[in-house]
């Protein structure tokens, strides 16, 4: 296999920038979609459900995605036609999402944006891996945290900017015209970025390009596979039973065909030759990793469902979406998220000298570490500027997700399938977001009774479990020496040496 050239600070500073723009529609629906719900009439109990769309968007597109990339060369790429693909369809969504004159149309276009996003975000993860050479891929990956954490920050933080300009007022669906233009603006930043990285970065074809395209001819068709479809479709039964008897106490039918079908699709998914040839022979450290995911994502789903209500709660006082103070609360609520993504920001260039210095394991369980302690203290918490405090430990936690698991992953992976799984790995992010999302309603709303700060603390306490998990993962490719980012003396492009 041909050896790959290093690459320059700057160089890997670009192909990952158009994560700068990924992260403004994540981090503007993660900061204000609990908000828009509400003011369009949802009730607390109900949230976790409307949150449905991103993880099964995850789940469908991701998987199928990365399997067509890996078949993808063209004179644009491999990876570049969806990056530019996904970001205009995410713009057109982001644009017209906070115009939603009801709360179903708001649900619809969350399922449009997040497909849209999740068709650019796949590619890049295998965009690391096929670029740089294994001694640069914690690099390459850190730089992408870099990048999220800047742009959740802004995005975060962009309705009180407005707001500062002088911004007031609510649109004729009652969200605040901060929201609505912020979603607007981060519309604009999305394109923008991505258009960025398809423009300055290159990407290597095939080595073997007669092969290649022997493959990508031959390969076979689609094929269902009865068994795939039988599981999906009776686990999605016993989830429409469960949702039927345990929270809606009736309509038993209609919740155990949605779950069927949506069952079945899942199945129909995973029975491409790709994908399930590829779960059946994962490999040994991603099964270890799959584990330490869904405790992690089950944790910060948690936290980004009921973090803005929280914050109306425990620190202004106020659970009533139609009271100026909510309002104030869950603008509040998102300011506060925008630090732990600022101090991603900050982390990011830390950890590979962290990991060098000690083991990539080690930093992941740390980080988790602080994260799970920030969201329990959120209890006990009822002043301001120490509520903004906890999300300090989140942004430690939130750098090291976004890095640490895709680096110790990518060592472990075939380079021919890096794309299928990257999708496939996603499941163990999108699995225990489906859980979330139909099982969180009567958790919140018989055993919490519709408080949501103690779900932030649930959030802690998967957080902390993800921690203890990390200890059983199998590092096949601890970080080198080298894998530090050169940052170059001056402002001129490093050049491949």
């Amino acid at each position: 296999m041909q050896q790959k050239p290093r690459l320059g600070f700057w160089q890997i500073w670009n192909m990952n920038f158009g994560f700068l723009g990924i992260q403004f529609g994540f981090g503007l629906q993660l900061a204000n979609m609990s908000a828009i719900y509400a003011k369009l009439g949802a009730k607390p109990d109900e949230i976790p459900i409307l949150w449905l769309a991103g993880p099964m968007t995850g789940l469908l597109v991701q998987p199928i995605i990365g399997s067509m990339s890996d078949r993808t060369w063209c004179w644009l790429g491999r990876r570049r036609p969806y990056f530019m693909a996904g970001a205009v369809f995410s713009c057109v969504a982001l644009f017209f999402m906070p115009d939603a004159p009801a709360l179903w149309v708001a649900a619809m276009m969350l399922w449009v944006l997040d497909a849209s996003i999740n068709i650019s975000m796949e590619p890049f993860r295998a965009f690391v891996a096929d670029k740089l050479p294994p001694e640069q891929r914690t690099a390459g990956f850190v730089m992408q945290s870099f990048f999220i954490g800047i742009g959740a920050a802004v995005a975060n933080a962009l309705p009180s900017i407005l707001t500062r300009f002088g911004v007031t007022g609510n649109a004729a669906n009652g969200v605040p015209l901060t929201v609505q233009y912020a979603f607007k603006l981060g519309a604009l930043a999305f394109l923008l970025a991505v258009l960025w990285t398809v423009c300055t970065s290159g990407e290597y074809p095939p080595e073997d390009m007669e092969e290649f395209l022997k493959k990508k001819h031959s390969r076979r068709g689609f094929h269902i596979q009865p068994a795939f479809i039988g599981v999906g479709s009776l686990a999605g039964t016993l989830l429409g039973w469960s949702r039927a008897a345990l929270i809606v106490h009736g309509q038993t039918l209609p919740h155990i065909f949605g779950g069927a079908l949506v069952g079945a699709l899942i199945g129909s998914v995973l029975s491409g030759p790709e994908v399930s040839g590829a779960l059946r022979e994962m490999p040994r450290t991603m099964r270890q990793l799959a584990v330490v995911q869904f405790f992690t994502w089950l944790g910060l789903f948690c936290m980004w469902m009921f973090f803005t209500l929280a914050t109306a709660q425990q620190v202004f006082g106020v659970t009533d979406p139609k009271s100026p103070a909510f309002d104030e609360g869950t603008a509040f609520g998102g300011q506060t998220l925008a630090w732990y993504s600022f101090i991603c920001f900050l982390v990011a260039f830390v950890l590979p000298s962290l990991a060098k210095m000690a083991n990539r394991k080690l930093v992941h369980m740390l980080a988790l570490l602080c994260g799970g302690i920030s969201l329990l203290a959120t209890g006990f918490i009822h002043d301001r500027i120490l509520w903004q405090c906890t999300m300090i430990g989140i942004g430690i936690a939130w750098a090291s997700i976004l890095s640490m698991p895709y680096a110790i992953l990518s060592g472990a992976l075939p380079p021919a399938r890096t794309g299928v799984y990257m999708g496939i790995f996603n499941f163990f992010i999108v699995i225990p977001e489906i859980i979330a999302s139909l099982c969180l309603q009567p958790v919140v709303k018989l055993l919490f009774s519709n408080d949501p700060v103690k779900v932030v603390m649930l959030g802690g306490g998967c957080l902390l479990a993800a921690a203890a998990l990390v200890a059983f993962v199998n590092d096949v490719g601890d970080v080198p020496v080298a894998a530090v980012i050169h940052i170059p003396q001056t402002t001129r492009s490093v050049e491949t040496g």
